[in-house]
């Protein structure tokens, strides 16, 4: 029979273990305290009555939480090291008392400071010894906690890498049952890339005919077999880095034997694809804690392809090779951003968001459009004090060396001077000092927040417009007054503008898309992750706005998902590419992808759930245990019924053989390849100009390219060929370009648009003034007849002019006379 604890021993270890125990009875031999001065004024006579043990316990907590050192110097129970006591614990409320308690406070909040400013976490300054303590009143053994870690990373990681392994298989197997690529002819595969893809595709092939590497990219920085009376530097032009790499591996890599160049090629684009799913899965992965996340983001990626990638209409353009490495920055980002993260994770988010920001900004000439609205959502997260500032400025640091670098390595590309990204960044560095004083004052100097960002945006507005005044640059003037039209600032007859206006990656989104978006129940989660999101957030900047500070650790009962810098950053970015989307149905393929993310990283978040039951006072059923069971239920429901409806689609698709039949542009092409001359310069719209320069070598006269304006006014005269203009005119035009062959598409000349006015033929009759529209009338004023049309007949002065030599179903080619010979 076990003998009982002495009462001494029974009261300090209450002591020790809860706040505030007292004793069954208020024994005098409970407990036996220091003479010390009693509450009431009286002096304890070596015992304790009902409160010795509760103040025994608080002496306790309070040398618990005092520093290590101070305790070490002060002694366990706030003895000197003679065993008497302290002169400034022999009252609790007298001067010394005071004194000291302010003395303690300052000297904890001095360490507190000295802890948020160090770049490593306390969990990582914790020693073993205390780090196994905490293990093991938890019942787990350091082993067991290592082991758990490493089997949550192990498998996390496989199903990342199995996930985009998997996508990359199916965008192949998909991509040869849609063209049955390899049974077809070298001439037939290159068909298949329609538009700017032909021209960049055209480029990866003259540099593996090149005799070396270095005089392939010497005629491409100096190339006049491409377009007539124009040399161009293709590679800084036409950002034809991605070419250059590829062309690089496959004659490294030994790969000439083995596979042909153009599986190569589209291989690489297929496999970046799955890096960028993979990518996405990282990012929702670690914004909920949890892979089931990331799998439910590329089941809804996968399934929602029309929205979110544009790889089944071009594979070789510029985004299918850039974003890639942008989902890559976001995630290493999402994982910078996140506190409490230990020194080798945070080196580690440091190096790839570096590496991945100058490779996405090398791959795209747009990359630093994109960039600047990820800066612009870092700059509202720092703005109202989300966010480490340290950490916010080495991301703008990382912008600078990625825009001087590009700047070198881009022949000097005057666009990243003059880009928004570099005013934007330069006024943020020079506003680090008021910004952080800002974040000192009192509520009055918060509120001036909102001028604060106010003032930077129009600093950063003007900066620009001052430097696209001095620093000379060939940037895109159509763009702006695009913007305008767009806008409806302005109104224009210019074909080339209201040409782009009619492009359907340049218009509102559809209802379909947002329909397609809502079958696949995308949308409705990602509207519910998204508000409560917002109003968390909102709740957060409230509070930091009336100055309470945020909490160095949310954990899941305290229901605060806003005050996660990473959730912030997310929610901001989406809103921003929202609207952009929401004007530009192109720009939909930016934001679907981190529309899956976030709705994936919502529904599967305990965090966001025990947020929205804080906010319904929840009592009936313990809010912990329902988030822990609705973030497991709920992704494991919609994953079934993305699984029972749409898998069978998806291999209906990969199992059905479809057919890209075009005999006509193989006819063409073969015509060109064997009748035309080597040095003949050819005339037409510019997608076909690109298939011919890739399919043949042949010089032409224009290309499909949008960022220069002497190609944009270029397209603009050749397609006069569809327009009222006479035999004369159109001779002119051709000959100024010195181009020998024309051809007319009869798609073109008979189209039949759907939307009447968007037409290239009615487009060019309003800006020649050849149509008058009155009240929904239209009206001819030009006196010759449609020139594409007229040709055709063979009459004076046509036949003058041109003379038919090849025709099929789909083009006719004329060739262009050098000697007019006038006939009847």
């Amino acid at each position: 029979m076990a003998l009982p604890a002495p009462p001494e021993a029974r009261s300090a270890g209450c002591a020790s273990v809860r706040l505030g125990c007292a004793p069954a009875s208020p024994a005098p031999s409970a407990v036996t305290v220091p003479p010390e001065k009693a509450p009431d004024g009286g002096n304890n006579n070596g015992t304790a009555g009902s409160e010795g043990p509760l103040r025994s316990a608080r002496r306790v907590m309070r040398e618990r939480s005092r520093p290590r050192g101070r305790r070490e110097a002060g002694g366990s129970g706030g003895r000197s090291a003679g065993g008497a006591v302290s002169p400034r614990r022999e009252r609790r409320g007298g001067p010394a008392a005071g004194s000291g308690r302010r003395l303690a406070m300052e000297e904890g909040a001095a360490d507190l400071r000295q802890r948020k400013n160090q770049n490593c976490t306390e969990s990582d300054k914790m020693a073993p010894e205390e780090r196994n303590k905490e293990n093991s009143k938890l019942g787990r053994s350091p082993k067991y906690i290592l082991i758990q870690r490493f089997a949550k990373l192990f498998f996390g990681c496989v199903a990342a890498v199995a996930s985009g392994m998997m996508y990359a298989v199916y965008l192949s197997t998909y991509h040869e049952r849609k063209f049955w690529f390899s049974s077809r002819q070298e001439l037939e595969r290159e068909i298949t890339f329609q538009g700017d893809s032909a021209i960049y595709y055209s480029f990866y092939k003259e540099l593996l005919k090149a005799p070396s590497f270095e005089r392939g990219v010497y005629e491409l920085t100096h190339n006049n077999k491409t377009i007539s009376l124009k040399t161009i530097n293709a590679v800084q032009q036409m950002t034809l880095y991605p070419e250059l790499i590829a062309s690089v591996l496959y004659q490294a890599s030994g790969s000439q034997e083995v596979i042909e160049p153009v599986y190569f090629y589209i291989g690489i684009v297929f496999g970046l694809q799955g890096i960028y799913v993979t990518a996405l899965f990282v990012t929702s992965w670690v914004m909920s804690g949890t892979w089931l996340a990331g799998m439910l983001t590329v089941a809804w990626f996968i399934i929602n392809r029309t929205d979110t990638t544009r790889i089944d209409y071009s594979i070789p353009s510029r985004e299918n090779w850039a974003l890639p490495y942008f989902a890559c920055q976001v995630a290493a980002l999402t994982g910078y951003l996140k506190k409490n993260l230990n020194c080798s994770a945070e080196k580690f988010c440091y190096l790839l968001v570096s590496a991945s920001t100058y490779t996405f900004m090398m791959m795209w000439e747009y990359s630093h459009y994109l960039l600047f609205v990820q800066a612009v959502s870092l700059f509202l997260l720092d703005s109202f004090a989300l966010a480490q500032t340290e950490k916010v400025h080495e991301v703008y640091k990382i912008y600078l060396f990625s825009l001087f670098l590009g700047y070198l390595l881009q022949f000097e590309n005057s666009a990243l001077l003059v880009s928004p990204l570099l005013s934007l960044i330069a006024v943020l560095m020079l506003s680090k000092c008021l910004q952080m004083n800002m974040k000192k004052g009192t509520f009055m100097s918060r509120l001036l927040k909102i001028m604060y960002v106010y003032l930077v945006l129009t600093i950063t507005v003007t900066l620009n417009f001052l430097l696209k005044m001095f620093v000379p640059h060939k940037e895109n003037e159509h763009l702006l007054k695009f913007i305008e039209v767009k806008l409806g600032l302005n109104r224009t007859k210019n074909f080339t503008m209201n040409w782009l206006l009619c492009q359907e990656s340049l218009q509102t989104p559809s209802q379909d898309f947002f329909l397609r978006l809502t079958q696949s129940s995308l949308l409705p989660f990602y509207i519910f992750v998204f508000i409560i999101c917002l109003f968390s957030v909102t709740q957060v900047i409230f509070r930091r706005i009336c100055g309470e500070p945020l909490k160095e650790t949310v954990n899941l009962e305290d229901g605060r998902i806003g005050e996660r810098p990473e959730i912030v950053y997310h929610v901001i970015h989406t809103i921003l590419l929202g609207c952009l989307a929401m004007c530009l149905e192109g720009m939909k393929y930016l934001w679907t992808p981190y529309v899956c993310t976030l709705a994936a990283f919502g529904v599967c978040s305990p965090e966001l759930w025990m947020t929205l039951f804080k906010w319904l006072r929840l009592k009936a059923v313990h809010p912990i245990l329902l988030a822990l069971t609705l973030s497991m239920a709920v992704p494991t429901i919609i994953g079934f019924s993305l699984w029972k409806e749409f898998f069978p689609r998806i291999m209906t698709e990969l199992s059905e053989l479809q057919e890209f039949y075009d005999p006509d542009t193989v006819e063409l092409m073969t015509w060109i390849k064997r009748q035309a001359p080597v040095a003949a310069v050819f005339a037409g719209s510019p997608q076909l100009m690109g298939v011919i320069k890739l399919c043949t070598g042949w010089m032409v006269s224009s290309l499909p390219l949008y960022n220069d304006d002497d190609l944009l006014k270029r397209n603009e005269n050749i397609y006069q060929i569809y327009s009222k203009r006479s035999a004369e005119d159109i001779y002119k035009i051709l000959t100024s370009y010195k181009a020998n062959f024309l051809i007319i598409e009869d798609s073109i000349c008979n189209e039949v648009g759907p939307v009447r006015g968007c037409r290239v033929k009615d487009l060019l009759d309003i800006a020649n003034g050849h149509v008058v529209c009155e009240e929904g009338d239209s009206y001819a004023s030009s006196k010759y007849g449609r020139f594409c049309h007229e040709i055709k007949m063979n009459y004076s002065p046509y036949v003058n002019y041109f003379t038919r030599v090849y025709w099929n179903r789909s083009y006719f080619v004329y060739r262009i006379n050098t000697v007019i010979s006038f006939q009847s």
